[in-house]
């Protein structure tokens, strides 16, 4: 089969190598997936620049993608080979993911796709969807609550518009960088966008509460917003936050203490089969109505990684990146 891997960490023009590698066979309990579609998301060149160890000698890079089952393992249900499906984790603690033209995995692991989503919206779905579907639906939901969507133009902000509103928020504000990106927000359900490189955050979401302050912020960067989250939550207020550019954060406990402020952290790679599960069943009614926007911006050819993963590093592209594959 045809594959993009690295052998050691470094910038993509340097480490990704597309060849030849043995198609792979489904072990017990596993499928076998031809794969249409293979996602980039920050984490895979992260990864691949080194923030986490190699795995393995050689490394296929990419958790997210779409395809159709062609083969299944022992133990798997013969009926479901033919079927379309978008799998998550496809490189998480594994050596190979998703950019090849195959991949075999453990078969909870490739969710049925509708007829009517395109492989290549199927490949938003592993990171960006459930991460998105995850910080609104933990910990009690958005039902009557408002709701501050830090980075609302980005992938998983995208979608996190999406499902609040969907899920009963009363107001959803996101936070964005240009007016391009607050058109983008407010396209995907937004009541207000704010864009932080010109307007005082904090003072236009107290505007925008009639001074109370949002139920819940959606955080894609805990360590550059901290100091600013006693000022935008409400009594009782939580911080869902799933990426933090620095490891460590300082809280100002005072402050959060007399807000009655909780932090709820979690990684898409790391749910509990329950907490994914409950995902998956959202998702899967909401992708049932045929109204969810997926934003993918630019679809390369798998030959071409190396520059989608500079794309996504460089964080250009409005939307998501997806690699064509056959």
């Amino acid at each position: 089969m045809k594959a993009i891997w690295y052998e050691r960490n470094g910038p993509a023009r340097d480490v990704l190598v597309l060849g030849e590698m043995p198609k792979p066979e489904p072990a017990t309990g596993e499928v076998l997936v031809r794969l249409h579609a293979s996602g980039v998301n920050p984490s895979d060149w992260k990864t691949r620049s080194g923030s986490r160890p190699m795995v393995a000698p050689r490394v296929i890079p990419h958790s997210d993608g779409a395809g159709v089952i062609e083969a299944v393992g022992a133990g798997v249900d013969a009926s479901r080979i033919g079927e379309r499906v978008w799998i998550w984790n496809g490189a998480w603690k594994r050596p190979f993911g998703t950019a090849a033209e195959y991949i075999a995995l453990p078969s909870p692991q490739a969710v049925t796709l509708p007829e009517a989503v395109s492989f290549e919206a199927g490949a938003c779905f592993g990171i960006p969807a459930l991460t998105a579907l995850r910080a609104v639906s933990c910990d009690g939901g958005v039902a009557g609550k408002s709701v501050l969507v830090a980075g609302g133009a980005g992938s998983v902000g995208h979608y996190a518009i999406q499902f609040a509103k969907r899920l009963g928020a009363s107001q959803v504000i996101a936070t964005v960088s240009s007016g391009a990106k607050a058109e983008h927000a407010r396209a995907a359900g937004a009541d207000a966008a704010i864009d932080y490189r010109q307007e005082d955050v904090a003072a236009r979401v107290k505007e925008l509460t009639g001074g109370r302050g949002v139920d819940r912020v959606v955080e894609v960067d805990l360590s550059a917003n901290i100091e600013l989250l006693p000022k935008l939550l409400a009594t009782d207020g939580i911080c869902v936050a799933y990426g933090s550019t620095e490891r460590e954060v300082d809280v100002d406990f005072g402050a959060m203490l007399l807000l009655g402020g909780a932090i709820r952290f979690f990684i898409v790679y790391e749910l509990s089969a329950a907490a994914r599960a409950e995902c998956e069943v959202l998702l899967a009614r909401f992708l049932g109505d045929g109204t969810l926007i997926h934003k993918v911006a630019l679809t390369m050819p798998l030959e071409e990684c190396a520059a989608a993963h500079d794309l996504v590093q460089s964080g250009q592209v409005m939307g998501n990146v997806v690699l064509s594959i056959g």
